[in-house]
C-alpha cells in the first residue's frame, strides 16, 4: 500500500515524503479524465443506442424529448412490440412509429453516434412505409383546405386562387 502511494505522489509531483489525501485525489482525477484502464467505463455493446434517442438521431422526431413522449404514449413498436425509450436498439430490427395519421415503417442499419444530416439517414435505417400511408396524409391536407365551416359565405378571391392553384386550373 505505501510503494502505490508513493508512486502515485510521484506521478502527482508530490515533492515531499507522505504524501496528502488530496494528492491522490488529484491523480485518481487525472487518471479519469485521460480515460484510463478500469476507471471510465464504455459501453460494451457500441452498436446499440437508446430508441428515444435512435428515434432523433435518425429525424423521425424534431426533439428527443418528443421521441420520449411518442414511446410512453405506446406509438412505437419495435419488433411488433409497444417498447419504451430506454430500450436498447440493435441493427437488423424493424421499428414502427404513428406519426399522426402515417404509420413508418423503419428497420435499423447501423446506430448513429449522433444526430445525423439528412443526407446521411439512409445510412442508418431503411424506410419500408408504403406510399399508401403518404398518399392517406395528403388526400387528408387537401380535405383540410377545402373544409369551410357551414355558413361561412361563399370563398374569398384568396380562397379561390388557393383552390386553383391546388386543383391546377
Amino acid at each position: 500500500l505505501t510503494a502505490a502511494k508513493t508512486e502515485l505522489s510521484r506521478a502527482a509531483g508530490v515533492t515531499h515524503s507522505r504524501p496528502f489525501a488530496c494528492d491522490l485525489i488529484k491523480v485518481v482525477s487525472s487518471r479519469a479524465r485521460a480515460g484510463s484502464r478500469g476507471v471510465v467505463s464504455e459501453p460494451e455493446d457500441k452498436s446499440a443506442a437508446r430508441l428515444d434517442k435512435w428515434l432523433w438521431a435518425v429525424r423521425i422526431f424534431k426533439a428527443r424529448s418528443l421521441a420520449t413522449s411518442a414511446c410512453r404514449a405506446g406509438s412505437v413498436t419495435v419488433n411488433d412490440l409497444v417498447a419504451k425509450p430506454g430500450r436498447d436498439v440493435h441493427a437488423g430490427e424493424t421499428i414502427r412509429v404513428q406519426l399522426g395519421l402515417i404509420m413508418r415503417t423503419l428497420t435499423v442499419v447501423a446506430v448513429p453516434r449522433s444526430r445525423v444530416g439528412a443526407k446521411l439517414v439512409p445510412t442508418y435505417c431503411h424506410d419500408l412505409t408504403p406510399p399508401a400511408e403518404f398518399e392517406k396524409a395528403k388526400a387528408h391536407h387537401v380535405q383540410q383546405l377545402l373544409a369551410r365551416e357551414k355558413g361561412s359565405g361563399r370563398p374569398t378571391k384568396r380562397d379561390r386562387r388557393l383552390m386553383g392553384d391546388l386543383f391546377g386550373s
